[in-house]
């Protein structure tokens, strides 16, 4: 009993927080849950990085689902990747389960099933809202290092960019992009060597094979306008609800 009472202790003093927090559950003794013995994290404590862990089956999905909904009725939106399709599921509330009940009579905190609001996004032909962003909003580091530019290719992006930002052309797509570098390289290359400096049309080749190559895997649908703003995954609804933002990537 004493070893009992200094456990029940010692998570009392170690889940007491000041701020608001989040239950995630109740402690366990000797594969006992304790009950009224709860679990929890402080908000303040939940934009660093975390790891969820374990076999398959044992509950990782859930304890996301939990996460995104119990931040959602703080007013705190959320971002999640869908790679199987079911995280969705939060959309909805749920009709109860036995298991359910079970383990929230041990836990000792009553469970009520509440619907989460949920945007669906998604980067392709999906269902859902289009997420976009134009090449310019990239930049030239970014988009260098998806492509895997050497340092000389890297440079030239840069010029590339630098050049469209002084002439005041948008950079939205790939298309944009890839006549912009054949224009470069072909009647524009003395205005560029002028302003810029030389590069050679092997390096711009090269970078065209690797953009060719980004269109092949479906870039197209992501690059181009309306882009998204950071600010749409920070909504809440009119319930004072965090949106929880869910990318489909299920294709």
């Amino acid at each position: 009993m004493a070893d009992k009472a200094h456990f029940l202790e010692e998570i009392e003093k170690g889940y007491t927080f000041k701020g608001d927090s989040i239950l995630l559950g109740g402690a366990m003794l000797d594969k006992e849950v304790q009950t009224g013995s709860f679990v929890k994290l402080p908000l303040r404590s939940m934009n660093r990085h975390g790891l969820i862990a374990g076999a398959t089956g044992s509950g990782k999905t859930k304890t996301l689902q939990i996460l995104a909904e119990l931040l959602s009725a703080k007013g705190v939106p959320s971002l999640l990747m869908d790679i199987k399709g079911d995280l969705s599921g939060i959309a909805v509330p749920s009709d109860g389960h036995p298991k359910i009940d079970e383990r929230h009579a041990k836990i000792g905190f009553p469970f009520k099933a509440d619907d989460s609001p949920v945007e669906f996004l998604t980067l392709s032909d999906e269902p859902g809202a289009r997420l976009r962003a134009t090449v310019s909003e990239f930049g030239p580091v970014l988009f260098s290092k998806m492509l895997d530019l050497s340092e000389t290719q890297a440079g030239i992006m840069a010029v590339v960019f630098k050049y469209c930002d002084d002439h005041k052309l948008p950079l939205l797509d790939l298309k944009d992009l890839k006549k912009t570098l054949q224009y470069l390289s072909n009647e524009g290359k003395d205005e560029i060597k002028a302003e810029y400096g030389t590069f050679s049309s092997t390096s711009v080749g090269a970078i065209m094979r690797k953009v060719v190559e980004l269109e092949q895997q479906g870039a197209e649908v992501f690059f181009g306008e309306r882009s998204f703003e950071v600010e749409d995954l920070c909504r809440v609804d009119e319930n004072g609800k965090g949106i929880v933002s869910i990318i489909r990537l299920t294709d």
